[in-house]
Order: structure tokens, then sequence, then C-alpha cells
């Protein structure tokens, strides 16, 4: 059995963006610049009426646990295991192909994470065609009506159309393909109507927190878990040019996976058939107080392809570690959603789909971010290869072995001397002997030993792993007077019956004692007016007290969403006789009214003063983008009239059509190029199209990256990777921006 110190708690708030930095006041009325909700203020016992709005804010930050959900049940667990919000693909045009849900199940996911106040973001984040448009907004429609909360963008043509026919309680979030590296590009995406903007994972803590400090009432959204595109967010096409399948369509082949000879100007081979472009996956989890200071408000989990376990074990250690940092600084943060969860497993990231952890560019350039060896996953360490028999071997661990775990090992091809990734299953374990199923030829004494799949893990994460309640105070008392008094509390009938009245409100802490002034409660009391035969007609005295009967009948929630923390008795209530079947009613009331003031929580948005937005200073146009935007107008990604309308308008003299529309099938295979020759660095040898940004650099990774200490490389440049099949593409090192472009080669 778990103690109550085991319990995690999670902060409740109606009053503010869910995710806002600074806090605006609360009023009692609407307005099309804001939405407001009315708060009621903390319940005095002897006044159970007052409903009065808060004015007053503790100067919290609200932080945003934000979950993959591939489908229904992934997104319930997510919810459930402490997610403050879940963003979801629809059934078509989201940036995974094959992670699409059916409105009705987006529809019954809003349902179930409402009922704890949690957001569903639905993603549309690819670029959308002429033929495409129309089908695209009535999905937008359809989506509004099932209760969505904020959709994600990053065709400019169709945020102009959503924007004017969602209401302002939907909220529109600049996907990370819009590839905002800067200020002035967030500051251009909120001026567009973007509520949100979702960063490129390429950031530093210190590049985030400039951003908020010029732009603090925006929301910024940052990842901090899982897989690594090593192209700039947004920025990719050689899926499209390699293979005839867009990335910016959700279809990408996964270029950056394989295996690349990088060879010089003179056809040298430096390094051969290494996984030169793939990166170790991002876990923040020990970096997020770093994070959550830096100004990003809500943390996003990669992951919509993934299953239900690596939902529940991710975001349950993330959850966790969310509430341990708000735990001790209870004064500074609290989060998004309401509820607190209670785990039946102990999360371990370690024993998760993983290729290896990094923290990327959060503390600056690093160089161990890649994983030239594999791009698959290597799961966890878990110790040494000594003794080898014929059918079995022992290995040097404390890790305990299970009948089915998944095992796997590098091993170095002799006569290749290319590095491999041998996988392998164990049929029996006894002890630390283990007897696989089929004795991997390639393994050796000393080998290091990786486990990316632990059966007993599994077997814990398959069942029921946590439970989330939200936790409520009650209030309960009575009268048997003929008319109202308010020094009794609550409201009453002006009948000679008697009245009882109960009412509800959550309980939002990050700690048992620090109690918050907002609160989400039944606006008024529920009431009840029994016909119960006193002197008088009134309340019928008990001949013993009912305090214990009262608390155990208010308590039994059952399979609610509540669980109740404390129950108040007011002025004697507990001295009358109450049948149990009235107080069950009692219950059953006022769950129901606290059941709408919980679903009925909405996003406020601050971008909505539309007045003091049209006042402030805008960027150039021309420094939204880095300057390849300006040589390459094909990235921008415009692939319907609607988009080349915008950026027209804009200022964008120069309007091409996307690199889809260019070239639908792939360069590679068919389409001949325009004849259109570019350069990023301006050299007389151009290249025909660019096909990548990345803040990774071979140079630096290998260690020739002289202006950082490196030593000066022996090749000759320009370099290039080159696949199997002969293919090759450039590399350009953009020394000025620390960047490297993949390109083409004409």
């Amino acid at each position: 059995m778990i103690g109550d110190d085991e319990w995690l708690f999670c902060l409740a708030s109606i009053t503010q963006t869910k995710c806002n930095h600074h806090h605006p006041t609360i009023n009692t009325h609407h307005s099309s610049s804001y939405k407001h909700f009315i708060i009621t203020q903390h319940p005095s016992p002897n006044n159970m009426q007052s409903s009065t709005p808060n004015t007053q804010h503790p100067s919290l930050n609200t932080i945003e646990l934000l979950a993959p959900a591939k489908n229904l049940e992934c997104g319930m667990a997510a919810i459930e295991h402490g997610a403050d919000a879940v963003y979801v693909g629809a059934s078509r045009f989201g940036a995974r192909q094959s992670a699409g849900n059916s409105v009705e199940d987006i529809g019954k996911l809003c349902e179930y994470a409402h009922r704890y106040g949690a957001s569903v973001h639905v993603t549309i984040n690819t670029i959308i065609y002429n033929d495409e448009f129309e089908e695209t907004l009535d999905l937008v429609r359809e989506l509004v009506d099932v209760g969505v909360d904020a959709f994600l963008l990053q065709d400019m043509g169709l945020m102009s159309k959503v924007r004017e026919i969602v209401p302002d309680t939907v909220a529109l979030h600049a996907s990370t393909q819009c590839d905002t590296r800067t200020w002035e590009k967030a500051q251009w995406l909120s001026q567009q109507g973007f509520d949100r903007v979702v960063l490129a994972r390429e950031l530093s803590a210190e590049e985030i927190n400039d951003i908020h400090k010029r732009l603090p009432e925006l929301e910024l959204e940052a990842f901090v878990h899982g897989a690594l595109c090593v192209s700039y967010s947004g920025v990719c096409y050689v899926s499209q040019y390699s293979f005839g399948r867009s990335a910016n369509r959700g279809a990408c082949a996964q270029f950056c996976r394989l295996a690349f000879d990088l060879k010089d100007s003179d056809g040298k081979t430096i390094e051969h058939q290494r996984h030169l472009l793939s990166l170790k996956d991002m876990s923040q989890i020990d970096n997020l107080e770093t994070l959550m200071r830096s100004g990003a408000c809500a943390f996003k989990i990669e992951g919509r392809l993934k299953d239900i376990n690596y939902v529940k074990n991710v975001v349950s250690a993330y959850s966790k570690r969310i509430d341990e940092i708000i735990g001790k600084h209870p004064g500074e943060f609290r989060r998004a959603s309401l509820g607190r969860v209670r785990y039946s497993f102990t999360p371990d990231l370690k024993k998760t789909f993983n290729r290896g952890y990094t923290n990327y560019f959060l503390k600056g350039r690093q160089a161990d971010i890649f994983s030239p060896d594999t791009p698959k996953a290597l799961g966890e360490f878990v110790g040494r290869v000594k003794e080898i028999r014929r059918d079995s071997f022992n290995v040097s661990s404390t890790a305990n072995f299970a009948n089915g775990d998944g095992l796997c090992f590098l091993s170095r091809d002799a006569e290749s001397q290319l590095t491999r990734l041998e996988g392998f299953r164990v049929n029996r374990a006894v002890g630390n002997r283990l007897y696989p199923f089929k004795m991997p030829r390639g393994l050796k004494p000393g080998m290091g030993l990786y486990r990316n799949q632990d059966q007993a893990f599994d077997k814990e994460l398959s069942g029921k792993t946590a439970e989330r309640k939200i936790a409520i105070k009650i209030w309960f008392g009575t009268s048997s007077e003929t008319s109202p008094n308010p020094s009794k509390g609550g409201e009453y009938l002006t009948d000679s019956r008697g009245t009882m009245w109960t009412k509800a409100e959550v309980i939002g802490s990050s700690t048992p004692n620090q109690i918050s002034n907002e609160r989400i409660s039944n606006e008024h009391p529920v009431r009840l007016s029994p016909p119960l035969g006193g002197v008088g007609g009134g309340l019928q005295l008990a001949q013993k007290p009912q305090r214990d009967n009262i608390i155990r009948q208010l308590t039994k929630l059952g399979n609610t969403v509540y669980e109740c923390a404390e129950v108040e008795i007011v002025d004697g209530a507990d001295k009358y006789f109450i049948p149990s079947s009235m107080l069950a009613e009692l219950r059953r009331m006022v769950i129901e009214e606290l059941d709408k003031q919980v679903m009925n929580m909405q996003r406020m948005t601050i971008y909505r003063n539309t007045k003091s937005k049209l006042s402030e200073p805008k960027p150039q146009f021309s420094m939204v983008n880095p300057s390849q935007y300006q040589q390459l107008p094909y990235l921008y990604n415009i692939s319907n009239d609607a988009a080349r309308k915008f950026y027209e308008q804009q200022g964008l003299t120069k309007a091409e059509p996307a690199f889809e529309i260019q070239y639908p099938t792939g360069v590679a295979n068919g389409s001949e190029p325009s004849g259109k020759s570019f350069s990023i660095k301006g050299d007389k040898e151009a290249v025909s199209h660019l096909l990548m940004q990345c803040r990774h650099c071979i140079r630096y990774s290998l260690g020739y990256c002289v202006k950082r200490g490196g030593q000066k490389p022996t090749w000759r440049e320009p370099l290039f990777l080159e696949l199997p099949d002969k293919r090759r593409f450039r590399l350009e090192f953009d020394c000025k921006n620390c960047q490297m472009n993949v390109c083409n080669v004409t």
C-alpha cells in the first residue's frame, strides 16, 4: 500500500491561460478581447453564500506537461498518468501519417481529459494543397464541435482561415515546423494570430530565456523528450528529394537514420558506412527546472508513434519530476490541470525505447549528441559479458534478467571494419547466466551488453498502473428555520420543513500545507428540502451525533474522478437525524454541479487583445526568417492559394511554390530539376537545392572544428555524404551561423 506521502499533487486553476506567466486581473464579465471566469472565494463556515470574484493572484507560473497520443487508449493513459495536455493527430493532415484518429475518438478523448481540466491539442501541421483546403476546414469545424482546445498548424494559408472560423476558446499553436529560432520569428507568429509557439528543438536555455524576456506574454513550448530530427524543425526536404516522401506532408522516410560514407573532394573516404546524421534521443528530465525558469511553460514529449507503455513510463517520470520541483518551490509554479496521481510502478526512462540520451543544445554545443554506430534503440546498459560457453554466457551485472528479455550489443566486423548492432532474445535466465534462443556469433568476452526489452518491466506496465483523482473539500450544513439566516451559512428555503445544503470545492496545492486562494467550486450551495417531521415540521434531532454517517455518505465518490480530502460540518448540523438516502442525493447533486465547473474550464488566450497588438512595433519581414529564406523562397512552403496570398500581403515579392509542388515525385525519382541554381554561401560551384539545415555539425562532432579547439582537417573540402547507391550530398559548413547545410549535387 502506498502512503499519503507518496501521492503527487497538481495545482488547480481556471483563472488564467494555461501556461501564461503574467496573470491578468479576473473580472466577472465577458468581452471580445478576453474570456473571464468567475472564481468563488474560499467559503467561510459562516457565509457559504460568498461567490465574489477573486482579484488577487499569486505570481505563479503555470506548467503544462504535454504528452503524445497515438490513439484514444494512449491519450487516456497519458492523462491518467499525469499529463496536463495531450496532442493527437486527426484522420488526415498530421505530421505523422500513421497516427491519425477519427473525430469520434478525439471527442471521447476531449471528454475524458476535460474531467481533469486537461487539454487536447490536434495536429493539422502539414502543408495543405488547394484541393484539400475546404476538406481541412470542414475537419477543423468538426473538431471544434467535439471540444478540442487547440490546433497545431504550420501552413500560414490554413492558419489565416482557421483563425476566422474557430471561437476564441480554441487556441492556435505554431508547430515546430514553423522553424522558430529567434524572438523576431516568435513575435511575428504571435502577431499573425498564434497563441503559442513551439520552439525549434535546437535552442539553448539561454536562447529560450531571451525570447521569453522580449515576449513575456507569449506561450513558449519546448520539446523535452524523445527522438530528434537532425534538421532544424521544418527545414527538411531530403526525404521528398530522395524518395518522393514529404516530411512536410507527414511521410518522412528517415533519411537521417541511414549509413553514409563521408568523402572529401578528392574522393578520400574519411568515415565508412556510419550513421553520421543519426542523433541520440533527447532527455531533459534533469534540466526541467532550468527550462521552467527559462520562460518555457509547456514541455512536450515526442512520440506519436510510440506504444502505450512508452507513454505510461515517460509521462509518469516527467510528471513526478515536475511535481517534485513544484513541491520545492510552491510559490513559483503550479500545474495546468487538476488531480493527483498514484502510481503502482516506479518510472525508469532507461527501460523505454531510446537511442541513448542527450540534452542536445540546451547547455550549448556538445560533440556527443549523435549515435554514429546505430540508429536503433540500445536501451539500458546491463553489464559486460564474462565467460562464454557453447550455449550460454554469464554477465557481470547487478541487473535481474528474465526469460524473454531482449538484449543487444555492438560488434565490429573484422573483414568490413563496420560496427553493427546485434540483438537476441533470452530463452532462459539462471541468475546472471543467460541462455539465448540462438547464440549470437559476434558476442565476445568484455563486450558491453544492453537491454532494449525488459520483460518484467513490460509485464508491470501491462495492467492498471496509475490512478488520478481530484481532491475536494465538502461542506455540509442544515437549518430548521423558517427564514434565511446568513450567519448559519448557505441559503435556506422559506418553508418550515428544514433545509440541508452542501458545497464542494477542488483543493489545489503543491504541498498539503499550502492552499491556493483560487478555487473551483459549485457557485452556490446545493440545497435539499426534505419533509422531515420534527418539532414545528423542521429537522428532527438525532438521539446520537450523526457525524460519522454524514462523512461516510458524502465521501462515497465511487468511480468519479474525485476523492474527498476533508468534510466540514457547519454549526452543529450533525445533531439532526439525516437519512442516508438524503445524504446520497445531496452528494450526487453537488458532484454534478462540480463536474459542470470542471468540464467547462476553458483556456484564456492573451493575444486576443487586438488593440494593443495593432500598436506593437512589428519586425521587418526580412528579419523573421534566416537569410536562406530570401535566397530560397520554396522554404516558405507555399502550397495553396491562401498561403500565397498571405505572404504577398506580408511583402514577400518572390513567392515560389513549395518544394513538393515543384518536385512532386522527388528530383531523384524521375523529376528533372528546373534549371534553377542556388548557392547558400555564394560559391562559384552552385548547388541545386538546400535539403537540410542542421545545428548538428559533422566536422565539429568528429573533432575537426578549429574555431572550437578541434584539430586541423587533413581533407580537402567540400565534403560529401555518399549512399551505397552512390548518390551524393554536399556539406556546406556555415561557420558564421554555426550551422551545417546538406545540399544535393548538380
